[in-house]
């Protein structure tokens, strides 16, 4: 192809010229001159150009602005590669409207004809990079280029694909740069979360080995509250449900130990139970040992300051679950050696063989060998639950030796080595049940197991005779029932009916026809001593009334009350009637 001096840009242009928007620079369809021709300053300065931008759209625009400087030659569309195909790149009004973007996507950046209308000779030339087809330029002419014009053409799309290899290749390492700064901002926050998770797990693991060396040493409440003190500094401490001190470790153990009203320990327990793991209720961080839901202890640290943080909470939580399985395993424990003890208890009421009732005693701990007391129990509005029996367990305690306990009706019983005092434990049972009005009654000394079924039914003579005495509550001792042994155990149950009826049957036949109570004025009478006015006050009547009953007795029974053996038969006759028989009470 032959120059065109007169098209061929000035030798010298400044880079300002050549750095000017491609709108700006002139073409076949812009009254610009353009910024290359063929002369090498030319190129140079194009190439210039063409490296200097940084969007691809406008190196594709400055190249189809020059593209006219070479030749005959007219840029009808240029583009770009996308991930969806080519795309045209706006801003450059070629004239050329018929061109078919579509067409364009079959050729991948490959370098071929294109028909367009009313054009001679039409050429899309591919721009390459090393990854690939970076876009193409679409240049037409009247007639087909000579070797030098192909060559031109070939040389600006080569500078072309190279600019914008450049420009691909400096948003890929900006693009790394940024990916790499992502990376290590990544790993330094990976790095410091590993770093705390390694400090947690460390403290974690020190919380396990430090129980589970408590655990090995015996494990048990002191253990627990000990290690916990060791790994969190704080005073810990351990309560049973009612607020009940059972294990303190740390200083500041205060003496006496307070004791919480029902209704601020029930409080304290419900503030507790509104969240999952400790909870801090007043100066204390406390969690609740329940496993199953079935609340067996608190366990707390002092933490008056408020110095408590999540690491703390985590030895607290972790000991919390090793004081319920402790408790857990005490409370299975307890339960059955209740049960053994219970079921030996019940065998020896029944007269269990001695041989093996001592062996199963020995292994329950306890000596049947030795002097034992039967003790009956009966507290009115107490059933003879768990806690009631540990009551009555712990007010009977007075050796080494645990007594045998179990239940009968509404009664406890317990077979106990020692002789209850007189009063004493009846005075702690009163005062740990909240009322006195209960009684217990004391059999004679029993030195062997055979004895013990006779030891139960003078204990519960004794009981009978107390709760149908002037004075119902309290305790009575077998030893001292005096007249009352011989209406004891043992005696022919038809010949003291015989008795009964002999000195008390018209009385009470007469009580069964009018629906009277001769029979019970008479005895109430003979309790008081024969005293009128006793009497009458027992019997909650007036004393004209109390007279008017004991005339209508000496006329029903035809007996003189004032002669001595009349009124012994007939007060031992009420007594047989009331204990033995079950007169009314």
């Amino acid at each position: 192809m032959a120059s065109h001096p007169s098209r061929r840009l000035p030798l010298h242009v400044t880079d300002r010229e050549a750095s000017r928007h491609p709108s700006d620079i002139a073409g076949p369809h812009r009254n610009a001159r353009p910024l290359a021709a063929l002369d090498p300053q030319g190129l140079l300065v194009l190439s210039h150009a063409l490296f200097t931008c940084v969007q691809q759209s406008e190196i594709v625009r400055l190249a189809m602005g020059h593209v006219s400087a070479l030749g005959p030659y007219r840029a009808e569309a240029g583009y770009l590669a996308t991930a969806d195909g080519f795309a045209r790149v706006p801003g450059h009004d070629a004239g050329a409207p018929t061109v078919d973007d579509a067409l364009m996507e079959g050729f991948g950046g490959a370098d071929g004809p294109v028909s367009l209308p009313e054009r001679s000779w039409t050429w899309a030339f591919g721009l390459r990079g090393v990854g690939g087809p970076l876009g193409c330029i679409l240049v037409s002419s009247r007639s087909e280029p000579d070797e030098e014009g192909r060559f031109l053409l070939a040389s600006l799309v080569g500078l072309t694909s190279a600019a914008l290899s450049l420009t691909v290749a400096r948003a890929s390492q900006h693009e790394s740069a940024g990916e790499l700064s992502r990376l290590r901002t990544e790993r330094d926050t990976a790095l410091r979360q590993l770093e705390t998770l390694r400090s947690e797990f460390q403290l974690q693991q020190t919380v396990h080995e430090t129980l589970a060396r408590a655990a090995a040493r015996g494990g048990g409440e002191d253990a627990i509250t000990q290690a916990l003190y060791e790994l969190t500094g704080l005073s810990a401490l351990v309560e049973d449900r009612f607020g009940n001190l059972r294990s303190w470790a740390g200083p500041g153990r205060p003496v006496p130990y307070p004791v919480r009203s029902s209704t601020d320990q029930e409080e304290m327990l419900r503030q507790a139970t509104r969240e999952a793991g400790p909870v801090k209720v007043k100066d204390r961080l406390i969690a609740l040992a329940r496993p199953r839901g079935d609340l067996l202890g608190v366990l707390a640290l002092e933490d008056p300051d408020g110095t408590a943080d999540e690491h703390i909470a985590f030895a607290l939580d972790h000991a919390q679950w090793s004081l319920a399985r402790e408790l857990m395993h005490l409370r299975a424990l307890t339960e059955v050696e209740v049960r053994l003890h219970r079921q030996l208890m019940d065998d020896l009421l029944e007269g269990a063989e001695e041989t093996s009732a001592c062996a199963r005693a020995e292994a329950c701990g306890h000596d049947l060998q030795r002097t034992h007391y039967v003790v009956v129990v009966q507290w009115p509005g107490n059933a003879p639950n768990s806690s009631f029996s540990r009551a009555v367990e712990q007010a009977t305690a007075r050796s080494a030796t645990r007594p045998l306990i179990t239940r009968r009706g509404d009664r406890v019983v317990l077979l106990t080595e020692s002789r209850p005092d007189d009063d004493a434990v009846h005075a702690a049972l009163a005062q740990e049940l909240g009322t006195p009005d209960g009684a217990i009654g004391v059999s004679t000394r029993c030195d062997s197991p055979d004895g013990i079924p006779r030891a139960y039914e003078e204990a519960l003579r004794a009981l009978e005779v107390r709760q149908n005495s002037r004075q119902r509550s309290g305790t009575t001792f077998f030893d001292d029932l005096g007249l009352y042994r011989i209406l004891g155990p043992g005696n022919d149950l038809l010949e003291l009916e015989d008795f009964v009826r002999e000195w008390l049957g018209p009385l009470i036949d007469y009580d069964t026809r009018h629906d009277t109570d001769l029979v019970e004025t008479l005895s109430r009478y003979f309790d008081c001593g024969g005293n009128y006015d006793d009497a009458a006050a027992a019997l909650t009547v007036h004393r004209s009334t109390l007279r008017y009953r004991l005339q209508r007795i000496r006329e029903i029974s035809d007996r003189d009350l004032a002669d001595v053996d009349t009124r012994l038969n007939l007060q031992v006759a009420t007594r047989v009637w009331k204990i033995i028989l079950g007169g009314p009470r």
